[in-house]
């Protein structure tokens, strides 16, 4: 076996340089997804009649087509569209936030059905209002059943998110394969940028299991 992990010494601070951009997109991505995601899953067991079919079709169209076409679509067809040039950054956050939504909602639901039906009742009894009764009763018990769940499609999209180097963004896969192209040995460049979203996943794992028992504790 030809292995020479030396030659890729001198590029290792260029590649770790991935870890903050990949970082930086997928946690806006977090963000973005699950702000929009709590509000399709509010439309989803609401008693509107549009609010509902409009958050189902948003979710079986996202969950429906793969995310390296959502993320093409946003980079080229943008452009087209508009005349507006899009940033690699700009696309993958889009892509990836109204991706995780469609996810995100889908648990958040789940979490908001599992809630014993007597509490809701109960507050419609004491004339508690929807909002209050979501955001102070609702909600928080859900949050806290969904939360490994929750953990799961974090951990998911960071991995992910080595599909926007299909779009240049300089992530940690992209610059993997800069290496690789410059060296002519693409192999140690990807194994150990394969090495370091070990990494990153493992910790995102452990945070997750700390925030569970933390949760467990205060029940």
């Amino acid at each position: 076996m030809n292995l020479d992990f030396s030659q890729i010494v001198p590029y290792i601070p260029f590649i770790l340089e991935g870890i903050g951009t990949t970082l930086k997109f997928v946690s806006t991505s977090i963000v973005i997804g699950f702000i929009l995601g709590t509000l399709l899953a509010l439309c989803k067991v609401t008693k509107a009649p549009v609010l509902k079919p409009f958050a189902d079709a948003y979710t079986s169209i996202f969950r429906g087509t793969p995310l390296i076409l959502q993320l093409m679509i946003i980079y080229y067809a943008v452009p087209q569209l508009t005349g507006y040039d899009i940033s690699a950054f700009i696309s993958a956050v889009l892509a990836f936030g109204l991706n995780s939504a469609a996810y995100i909602s889908e648990i958040i639901r789940g979490g908001i059905q599992a809630v014993d039906k007597g509490q809701t009742e109960a507050a419609e009894a004491l004339g508690i209002p929807y909002r209050p009764m979501m955001a102070n009763i609702i909600l928080p018990q859900a949050f806290k059943n969904i939360l490994p769940a929750m953990m799961n499609e974090f951990i998911t999209l960071t991995k992910e998110s080595a599909l926007v180097s299909t779009i240049g963004y300089l992530d940690l896969m992209r610059r993997a394969q800069v290496v690789g192209s410059d060296l002519y040995r693409n192999f140690e460049p990807l194994l150990f940028a394969g090495l370091i979203y070990w990494v990153m996943v493992f910790i995102l794992t452990q945070l997750g299991r700390v925030l569970e028992r933390r949760l467990r504790q205060s029940d």
